[in-house]
């Protein structure tokens, strides 16, 4: 971890501006493909990879694999916050960020039976904020014994989710937010409730979802998500 690194090695790591406008293009906490990254740093993908592979020995990047693709993010809130403290000191030309869809498959949609989109990104840091879920290693959420309380307002129980074949509940990295969802048993049963109470609606044909005018006031009561508000940011352009 970033901790670990010696101050002149940190500053060594640092010292390419290629790296810097790596680092400055994940610090709003997406995961990126080496592809993406290169294009906002205007380097060759070649040349990108070989950055990405010292910013991973170096432990200021992970990596996440997912299907066909390698997706690079900081390594810790620790390291965001060095790295925004590093820009506050020495401002750097900002990296272009990767372009993000504004659609409606990309607000709010199914992903194998959980809740995906930018929807279900604000669920995932709902429950994350208010100290129901808790992350785990690179790829799991845990469930709090907060979490088991909130989720018997939701006629759901912690473990029984448990007993399930499914994970109990995965950080499934989000196509279109490159944010983490809650996937495994808790994101399917938690979408199943959100169905079941009509809060949220499939559109025939597709697995785009909308949101009901009860569905918009239960995430407001449970989540503190203002739906019209999400809605207005992100096909405002300010998601």
């Amino acid at each position: 971890m970033i901790a670990k690194l010696e101050l002149t090695a940190l500053a060594a790591i640092l010292s390419d501006s290629s790296r810097v406008a790596i680092m400055r293009a994940l610090l709003d906490g997406r995961s990126l493909t080496a592809r993406e990254l290169s294009h906002g740093a205007g380097i060759a993908p070649q040349t990108a990879s070989f950055h990405l592979n010292k910013l991973v020995e170096a432990g200021l990047l992970l990596v996440l694999p997912q299907g066909r693709h390698r997706y690079f993010r900081l390594a810790s809130r620790e390291t965001a916050e060095v790295m925004r403290t590093l820009m506050d000191i020495a401002p750097d030309t900002a990296a272009k960020p990767a372009a993000k869809k504004q659609n409606a498959v990309c607000f709010a949609r199914t992903c194998y039976g959980h809740l995906a989109g930018r929807l279900g990104v604000a669920v995932a840091e709902a429950l994350e904020e208010r100290g129901f879920i808790k992350r785990r290693a690179e790829d799991d959420f845990i469930i709090t014994a907060a979490g088991s309380d909130f989720l018997a307002h939701l006629d759901l129980d912690a473990a029984d989710l448990r007993k399930s074949r499914r994970r109990l509940a995965s950080q499934c990295l989000d196509w279109s937010e490159r944010h983490p969802h809650v996937g495994g048993a808790l994101g399917h049963a938690m979408t199943q409730v959100f169905k079941k109470r009509r809060w949220i609606q499939a559109k025939a044909g597709t697995r785009d979802v909308r949101v009901t005018p009860a569905g918009r006031e239960a995430l407001r009561k449970l989540f503190g998500i203002d739906v019209d508000r999400l809605e207005g940011a992100f096909f405002g352009g300010d998601g």
